[in-house]
């Protein structure tokens, strides 16, 4: 055997031994990222881009369905415009990047390097909303946006990422407010049907909402260690923007009014919420529906008559029904077994000189790593309906955890403990009040990540103050 061949994957530490090293060895070795030569940046690898692709063009079809548009806007952005909306620029001045030079030329103005793009697209209205017959502008951009982070890690935090933001504009606050719920419902189909994640819906308190905004609705996903991680936000902006932008038409009235406006985004990170909620020690785990490739034919003792041909023939017949592809290289199917699951490929098909006299393949679901003979004659049957229970048991496994890895807490010394030895989504009763909400984040690092739109009355007081309670919230640590 050729030196090449003795190239087995590499270890990935145990997840349970040191669980941010797990995470960095399966971004690597399964080839998603590389690193780029700036600090925080990342090359995404075409495996990993691929991911993405699945799950931009299933998020992209359904914001069309919804109405919107796709378009471009500038990477850039005039300071002075930016300085525009008070709130929203003091929430990202410290992340932002500033382009001071072009060329050898100092610019007479500093260029912010897009983090998110607001303030473009209220220049943009003002200039080109008149009338109610104008609205609604319901419009999308795919693009990278640049926030200059001080911790990065690929997918879930890095200086620049890969998102969709949707910018509105609305007659009236019920419009917008339709809009708000309506596209959280779109990344809730998304995360929980195609990435086989389940969340939580709800509002983010005043403190986490997003900056400028009337309010923000959020979906909140937890990892396989206990830590929450924020998977998509819909932001109801009201119309602050519209005020300090003068953005206002004529209603059928001929009166001028402001427009109301959100705006709505999620991210790459999705890739890093799909790596730790499905993640194990041998890799990947990925769901089927947003897989690059569903299935993978592995060859065995490939080098006897007839077995490569037989697998070739496999590959067309199934290309018709499900993404699928074949490893014909000189490797051992050792090496390739361990290659495919540390991918995270849903299904492996083995196919030897026995499974040809048999009339038969060996189906490996990666997800429990269970092997199931099946004729040649019922594969087309069997394999679609085996990776839709591949897709479901994904998802029952994740809402398992999560129902788990909930508690309830009706005080501090409850709430230290369970967050210390538990971790996981805490529910607990908030008194509304800002100062218990920061104490709480400063005594256990743990932040509100949502007031879920299902209330529940767990206790009749704060969690942190003991007055009397307004509402309950989940709390945990989060990426």
């Amino acid at each position: 055997m050729g030196k090449k061949n003795k190239q087995f994957v590499e270890k990935i530490t145990a997840m349970e031994e040191d669980f941010a090293q797990w995470y960095t060895d399966v971004v690597k070795q399964a080839e998603l990222v590389d690193y780029g030569s700036v600090r925080g940046t990342m090359i995404i690898k075409p495996y990993g881009h691929a991911i993405w692709e699945n799950i931009r063009n299933e998020l992209d079809r359904k914001i069309k369905e919804t109405g919107h548009s796709n378009v471009s806007f500038p990477l850039f952005i005039p300071e002075s415009l930016l300085q525009k909306e008070k709130d929203h620029v003091e929430g990202f001045a410290p992340e932002v990047a500033w382009v001071t030079h072009g060329g050898d030329e100092e610019l007479a103005e500093r260029l912010a390097v897009r983090p998110t793009s607001e303030v473009l697209f209220c220049e943009y209205y003002s200039k080109n909303i008149h009338s109610y017959r104008d609205l609604p502008m319901l419009y999308n951009q795919w693009a990278n946006v640049v926030r200059w982070e001080k911790t990065t890690r690929p997918f879930l935090r890095s200086l620049e990422f890969y998102w969709q933001e949707g910018h509105t504009a609305h007659a009236t606050d019920e419009d917008a407010a339709e809009e708000t719920r309506k596209m959280l419902d779109v990344y809730t189909d998304v995360v929980e049907n195609y990435l086989a994640i389940p969340v939580l819906r709800g509002r983010k308190t005043e403190k986490e909402k997003f900056a400028g905004a009337k309010y923000t609705l959020t979906i909140e996903s937890l990892m396989h260690d206990g830590k929450a991680l924020q998977s998509g936000t819909s932001h109801h902006l009201g119309t602050s923007f519209a005020e300090n932008f003068d953005i206002t038409y004529l209603d059928e009235n001929g009166k001028s009014q402001y427009v109301h406006q959100t705006s709505w985004g999620v991210t790459t990170r999705l890739i890093g919420a799909l790596i730790m909620v499905h993640g194990d020690n041998r890799g990947l785990v990925i769901p089927p529906r947003i897989a690059p490739i569903q299935a993978m034919i592995v060859p065995i003792a490939q080098h006897k008559e007839g077995v490569l041909d037989k697998a070739y023939a496999l590959r067309d017949r199934l290309t018709e029904i499900v993404r699928v592809d074949i490893d014909d290289s000189d490797k051992m199917p050792g090496w390739k077994f361990n290659e495919y699951e540390m991918k995270g490929i849903p299904v492996r098909i083995e196919m030897g000189p026995k499974d040809i006299e048999k009339e038969q393949v060996v189906l490996v679901r990666r997800d429990t790593l269970e092997k199931e003979f099946v004729s040649l004659s019922e594969l087309e049957t069997r394999l679609p309906k085996l990776l839709e229970e591949i897709q479901q048991n994904l998802y029952d496994k994740a809402l398992a955890h999560q129902k788990e890895m909930t508690s309830v807490a009706t005080n501090m010394e409850e709430f230290k403990e369970t967050l210390e030895n538990k971790g996981g989504f805490i529910k607990a009763m908030w008194c509304g009040d800002i100062a218990c909400e920061e104490k709480i984040k400063e005594e256990t690092t743990a932040t509100s990540r949502c007031i879920p739109f299902e209330q529940e009355k767990v206790a009749d007081t704060c969690v942190c103050c003991g007055k009397e309670a307004k509402e309950l919230v989940y709390w945990a640590k989060a990426y």
